[in-house]
This record gives C-alpha cells, sequence and structure tokens, in this order.
C-alpha cells in the first residue's frame, strides 16, 4: 500500500461517501436502514414503469439515476467511455435476475447488508456469512476456468444506449407523466428530497466510476491479495463511516428484533446472499457496481442492469420478495433455483475449458 498513490485516496473517498451518505439518506427521508439500496432502488423503479402492482414499492429513485449517469460523466472526463461487450450475453441477462432475487430475499444489496450491521441489525449477520461463501464459492470456481469469456470493443456505439435510457428516466421523474407510478404508502413513498438524492447519487457514481470500489470486489481481493490491495481498505472505511453516522444521528440499534426491513429467516438470509456474492464474482461486481460499469459504456454490465429490472419485476410480482415476516415458498424456490442454475453454469463453462 503506498499512501501517496491517487488511486488509494479515491477508494478511501468512495467508502467514506458511501458510508455516510448511505446513513444520511436515511436521516433525510429514506427508509431507515436502506439510505443506500440498489436493489430496493431497482424494485421501487420497476414499479414505477408499471413492471410490478406492489402500491408500497413504486417510486423512480434519483439516486438509482444518478450512479449511472455519475459514473457516465466521470468515464467521459477520464476519457475512459468506451463501448464494448459481447460476453455471454444471455447468461449476464439471467445472472441479473437472479442477482435481484437473491437481494429480494435478504432484503437489500451488499451496501444496505453492510449498513444494516453498522446499524447494529443483527440479522445482517447471516447476510455477511452468506455473501462471504459466495464470493468464495465464485472464487473457487474462477480458479477452476469458469468465467464468462473476453468482451470485445464495439463500432456500434451501444454503449450509449444505456445512458440515454437513464437520462429518459430522469425526464419521466421530473416530467411526472401519468404513466409513471408513485406510491402514497409504504417504503415507496419514503424518500429524501430528490435534489438531495439525485446529487449524492451523482457522486457516488463518479467516485466509483474513478476508484472501481464494489463491496463484493473489496472482499474478493480480500481473499486474494488481502490489504496489499486498496479495495478493502474503502470497505473498512465504508463501515466505519456509517458506523460513526449512525452513532452521530441515533440511528444506531443493537438487536435482533424490531429491525426495520429486516426478518429472522436466517437460514434464507444466508442463502440469499450466497446466491448475490456468487452471481457478482461471476459477472464482476455487485449490483452497484453493474450500474457504474453501464455507465462506463460496458453493454454487458447493461444487459445485467436490465436483468435486474425484471428480477426487480418478477421479486414483486411473484411473491419472492421477503418481507418482515419472513421469506414466502416463491421466495425459498427462487433462491433455490438460482443456486442450481449458478452450479449448473459453473460445470458447464467447467468443461468447456477442459
Amino acid at each position: 500500500m503506498d499512501l501517496r498513490d491517487r488511486e488509494f485516496w479515491m477508494v478511501i473517498l468512495s467508502g467514506l461517501a458511501l458510508g455516510t451518505l448511505g446513513v444520511l439518506l436515511a436521516v433525510w427521508g429514506n427508509p431507515a436502514n436502506s439510505g443506500i439500496c440498489v436493489s430496493c432502488f431497482i424494485e421501487n423503479s420497476a414499479g414505477a414503469l408499471g413492471l410490478h402492482n406492489n402500491p408500497r414499492m413504486q417510486y423512480l429513485r434519483p439516486e438509482l439515476i444518478g450512479f449511472l449517469l455519475g459514473s457516465v460523466a466521470s468515464a467521459v472526463i477520464g476519457r475512459e467511455f468506451k463501448s464494448r461487450g459481447g460476453s455471454a450475453p444471455l447468461l449476464r441477462l439471467i445472472s441479473g435476475i437472479f442477482l435481484i432475487i437473491g437481494c429480494a430475499v435478504f432484503i437489500g444489496c451488499p451496501i444496505k447488508l453492510l449498513l444494516r450491521l453498522t446499524a447494529g441489525d443483527l440479522t445482517a449477520v447471516a447476510g455477511v456469512a452468506g455473501l462471504v461463501s459466495g464470493v468464495w464459492i465464485g472464487l473457487k470456481m474462477a480458479v477452476n476456468g469458469v468465467e464468462l469469456g473476453p468482451q470485445q470493443s464495439e463500432r456500434s456505439g451501444g454503449g450509449l444506449l444505456m445512458p440515454l435510457l437513464f437520462l429518459l428516466l430522469l425526464a419521466f421523474f421530473i416530467t411526472r407523466p401519468d404513466f409513471i407510478n408513485f406510491s402514497t404508502k409504504g417504503s415507496g413513498a419514503e424518500a429524501a428530497p430528490w435534489l438531495l438524492a439525485l446529487g449524492a447519487g451523482l457522486l457516488l457514481g463518479a467516485l466509483a466510476q474513478r476508484s472501481q470500489f464494489c463491496i463484493t470486489g473489496s472482499i474478493r481481493d480480500l481473499f486474494l491479495v488481502g490489504l496489499r490491495s486498496y479495495l478493502p481498505w474503502g470497505l473498512g472505511i465504508f463501515m466505519v463511516s456509517a458506523l460513526i453516522a449512525g452513532a452521530v444521528s441515533g440511528r444506531l440499534n443493537l438487536g435482533l428484533y424490531g429491525q426495520p426491513g429486516a426478518h429472522l429467516d436466517h437460514l434464507w438470509s444466508f442463502l440469499g446472499m450466497m446466491l448475490v456474492g456468487w452471481v457478482s464474482i461471476l459477472i464482476g461486481g455487485c449490483p452497484f457496481r453493474q450500474l457504474v460499469k453501464a455507465g462506463e459504456g460496458n453493454t454487458d454490465a447493461g444487459l445485467v442492469v436490465v436483468g435486474m429490472f425484471i428480477g426487480g419485476a418478477v421479486s414483486q410480482s411473484w411473491g419472492i420478495a421477503a418481507t418482515a415476516a419472513g421469506v414466502s415458498l416463491y421466495g425459498k424456490a427462487a433462491v433455490l433455483i438460482g443456486l442450481a442454475f449458478m452450479l449448473a453454469i459453473s460445470l458447464l463453462l467447467r468443461r468447456r475449458e477442459g
């Protein structure tokens, strides 16, 4: 580790901003312990677009839009925007679906997982164990040659499609046409002031693009090279800053019971996050990282984002998403199918390598 390295300080700044804003956005109006949750934001946004009909989960989250557009701006300024893709597109699309299904069963993405943990939610411990286990399994598979294949540069300008789509979503949010839904009750109605939310999203997207910060990527690097990588340091700063911000704002609540946006089905929290960790290693990043990569012109990540929207829609429409009461039979079946899918794909790709 070189303290004079600019990349190190970009990672530290990314972790600091993510942890602090993750708490502040909840203080400003987002659901408790969910100041930042990519999977929740996607489920809300899918509902806003009419992709599911849960009236409590319909809000076109400006933070989500900001993550991708902030990445676009940073990539263009840094001359790093480049259309590229073509690596197992259908598998990436389906992987994006299962990525959100795993999050929906846990009730949160890897960012929310750690925000819940640093807020004292002990139900998140099972999710942390599951995420770490999933990353470890994914790494073991990667060592044995399991990968989705190389990307290629694209001259078609396909990398512009996702940024243009998110600009359209921003226009929808501002103009609020009749076909965009907005919740009047439930978590979809809990929101920070939109300019603050959009600004936070733009800042975090830009920082993450410059630093390549990723929750599952940090855990991966911790397994591979330990603290010689910068990413685990960013992860540590993220957790410390979230803990401090939570303490200062009076939001620490240590315990298992009565935690917001949580349930007590610990086995399924473990398995849901295991699925998320495993998928994230295969496709090269957690849900947040996929949005950032899509903003850089990566069409493979763009397909994952499309898959995540589909996953958000089916999680709500099919009763897969967990609630405070626990995980439904459909949610349990979906996670098991996702794990079976990952095992089958890993075996197939490993066989191909042989």
